[in-house]
């Protein structure tokens, strides 16, 4: 497993602007997918996005999808999560969360961060 340490939560007005960190404490990093997931208040954690070992494929949950970017650096060992247009909606505790497969579900994943609070103010 992988330690992982969030970073950049907080609270924001509608239509603005976030980017949480992710970094891990591993040189495994690089060859880990990393995704985001969410868990919103009474509500079940649930994917945001993916991003592959090498940065080249992502794949984004339609709620976000033209409004939140990942991006990594494996030289860093740490990947972001932009996060633009921010709806009240979008308000819940974020997680990052690394594996060794490219998947959208949490079974595909064995480390997790603490999780961060984002919240968004209408």
């Amino acid at each position: 497993q992988v330690h992982l340490v969030e970073s950049g939560g907080g609270l924001v007005q509608a239509g603005g602007s976030l980017r949480l960190s992710c970094a891990a404490s591993e040189r495994t990093f690089s060859s880990l997918a990393m995704g985001w997931f969410r868990q919103r208040p009474g509500k079940e954690r649930e994917f945001v996005v993916v991003i592959r070992r090498s940065g080249g494929s992502t794949v984004f949950a339609d709620s976000v999808k033209g409004r939140f970017t990942i991006s990594r650096d494996n030289a860093k060992n740490t990947v972001y999560l932009q996060m633009n247009s921010l709806k009240p909606e979008d308000t819940a505790v974020y997680y990052c969360a690394a594996g060794p497969t490219y998947g959208t579900s949490e079974r595909d994943y064995d480390s997790w961060s603490q999780g961060t609070q984002v919240t968004v103010s209408s």
